[in-house]
């Protein structure tokens, strides 16, 4: 038993080594993809994957959360006498947590299962290799622009997620239980701050990177047939949904310790 908890140890550390080595190949070369306006067509590509093809169910998600929030909400509310705060609750919660943390999760199975697939499969049919024997660095080719691409379009998703979800819990707070259209903008305005959004902006920047490093590495270094390709697909998700609640742990507890800081010395000044 010991024997096999000491290789198992030397194992998981060893994929660790291999995981973080990657991790800075990849950044070191996005910084410099980034001064190649050759790399630009690879990006936009996979923009257009990435994107495009995530904003629906960015649009359904964000829409539905709002949507919940404004049901589950309304009735303790209401027994208060407080049902025209509905909209503090709901974009409160929409903008500063959901929002950012439910888009990075649906991004994590539907991107990073993607791409895991897709570079996995690449490296059971020997692609990558023919890449690497024709001079060409493989994680620049293949991994920047994905990576590229998930850092600059999640913080955008973020955004129209919680677009979606104020939209929907006011069409089921005002439209549907009849709460006044001024008091929900109003005390929605009372509740949000430009720092909250840019929060959640920012938080976006941590949760694509780490989901495009995550998927990258998976694929790169799955194992043999379809079974192999399956089970790094999982192991992509499980690993990015982790990062993604450990990042989003660290970040708030960062940024609050910003805010108190700087909030009383704003307040001076105003």
């Amino acid at each position: 038993m010991l024997e096999t908890l000491g290789a198992k140890t030397i194992e998981d550390l060893a994929d660790m080594g291999r995981f973080g080595r990657f991790a800075w190949r990849s950044i070191v070369a996005s910084g410099w993809s980034i001064a190649r306006v050759t790399t630009y067509p690879l990006i936009w590509a996979q923009m257009n994957i990435i994107g495009v093809h995530s904003v629906p169910v960015v649009m359904i998600t964000g829409a539905f959360v709002g949507m919940i929030l404004a049901v589950m909400a309304y009735d303790q509310l209401a027994g208060m006498g407080l049902e025209e705060h509905l909209g503090v609750l709901i974009n409160v919660s929409v903008v500063k947590e959901l929002g950012p943390v439910l888009t990075a999760v649906m991004l994590a199975g539907r991107v990073g299962g993607a791409l895991t697939a897709e570079l996995g499969t690449m490296n059971v049919t020997e692609q990558i290799d023919a890449v690497r024997s024709m001079g060409t660095d493989p994680v620049r080719y293949l991994a920047v622009p994905r990576l590229l691409a998930c850092l600059l379009l999640t913080p955008i998703l973020i955004i129209y997620a919680d677009l979606l979800g104020v939209l929907g819990g006011y069409f089921i707070g005002v439209i549907q239980f009849g709460i006044n259209n001024q008091a929900y903008w109003k005390f929605s305005a009372y509740g949000v701050d430009l720092w909250d959004v840019a929060v959640g902006v920012i938080k976006g920047f941590f949760f694509g990177t780490a989901i495009a490093i995550i998927s990258c590495y998976k694929g790169f270094t799955c194992k043999e047939g379809a079974e192999g390709v399956g089970q790094a697909c999982t192991e992509a998700f499980v690993a990015s949904f982790i990062s993604i609640l450990a990042l989003d742990f660290g970040l708030a507890v960062i940024f609050k310790a910003i805010y108190n800081t700087f909030w009383p010395l704003k307040s001076l000044v105003g």
